[in-house]
């Protein structure tokens, strides 16, 4: 499956952004579909995650109640949606699918086989 990511860009602290992650190349419904960030200096962590028919969500802890996590099957999407921006979200954003059927806390342990390129997204104070 091929990943490419979209939707980065600058906001002010506060403000929300929506990023996209348009899969194609194989059976979308297949992939449970997650989202990593590389902030500068920082190792690669994991934000958020989506089970394959979309009804399991899992995030870190520093985002829980502000990012959500959803898929479109149809459309072959999977999205992130981040309101109340912090500067500490700053980072390059990618996302990653896995032919998984794991849901809950497992999505965020596993190891995802495919990645998207990334989009930049900066949060300023």
């Amino acid at each position: 499956v091929q990943l490419q990511a979209s939707g980065g860009g600058s906001v002010q602290a506060g403000g929300s952004l929506r990023l996209s992650c348009a899969a194609s190349g194989s059976t979308f419904s297949r992939y449970a579909m997650g989202w990593f960030r590389r902030a500068p200096g920082k190792e690669r962590e994991f934000v958020a995650a989506v089970s394959r028919g979309g009804v399991s969500t899992i995030y870190r802890d520093s985002v829980e109640g502000r990012f959500t996590v959803s898929r479109d099957n149809a459309k072959n999407t999977v999205y992130l949606q981040m309101n109340s921006l912090k500067p500490e979200d700053t980072a390059i954003y990618y996302c990653a699918a896995d032919p998984t059927a794991h849901t809950g806390g497992s999505l965020a342990r596993i190891r995802y086989d495919y990645w998207g390129q990334g989009t930049q997204v900066t949060v300023s104070s």
